[in-house]
């Protein structure tokens, strides 16, 4: 299990000046915009605005702080709040947004198209948290893995034999390997579950 602070994640500026987003965890680990399987990323929305498009990406969009935002993919309006389960649209979509009153956080998990799937869940309370291991198919890429980021109060995570690990607010932990033994996992308020793993069509995403 590896520990991933928020403090000191760099933020980056959006090119439209609407935010700027800090990334969690990528893989590859340090690919780029061109490059990468997988991207986990918690972003400040400041402003109404369009969203860049990338051709060739899934993108997952959880709502995490701040009262909502109205997200219009191709034409089509909807209302998602930190209440709403995860929403799940191409990004080579137009998309745009709206606050509804005042900035937000998302939690963005953004999938290579043919390289990577995943679940998002908002969970609360107790969880025992299994890697998954699957066989890895034709074309894999990278490890399976669960990625916990803490959206509310404190995460407590214990694995056997090991001190216990305690997440403040959007700090994160990643579960990969054929080695990442099962954690058990509470909150007193939320984290979000994130299910990584290599594409598979007859899967839904979100």
């Amino acid at each position: 299990m590896r520990i991933l602070r928020a403090a000191g994640r760099p933020a980056m500026p959006w090119s439209n000046g609407g935010g700027v987003t800090r990334e969690v965890a990528v893989h590859p680990p340090g690919a780029g915009w061109d490059t990468f399987g997988w991207r986990v990323s918690l972003a400040d929305v400041t402003r109404d605005g369009p969203y860049s498009p990338l051709p060739g990406v899934r993108r997952i969009l959880t709502v995490v702080d701040g009262a909502g935002l109205e997200l219009t993919v191709d034409g089509t309006t909807r209302l998602l709040t930190d209440r709403c389960r995860p929403f799940a649209f191409p990004g080579g979509a137009e998309t745009g947004s709206r606050l509804s009153d005042g900035p937000v956080v998302n939690l963005n998990v953004m999938l290579r198209e043919g390289r990577a799937a995943a679940t998002v869940e908002r969970v609360r309370g107790r969880r025992v948290v299994r890697p998954v291991r699957r066989p890895a198919e034709d074309g894999a890429e990278g490890p399976e893995a669960v990625l916990i980021v803490a959206v509310e109060g404190e995460t407590r995570l214990r694995t056997a034999g090991e001190p216990e690990a305690r997440l403040a607010r959007f700090d994160a932990a990643l579960l990969a390997g054929p080695d990442a033994a099962p954690v058990e996992m509470r909150t007193d308020g939320s984290a979000a579950l994130i299910a990584l793993s290599a594409a598979d069509p007859a899967r839904p995403e979100g």
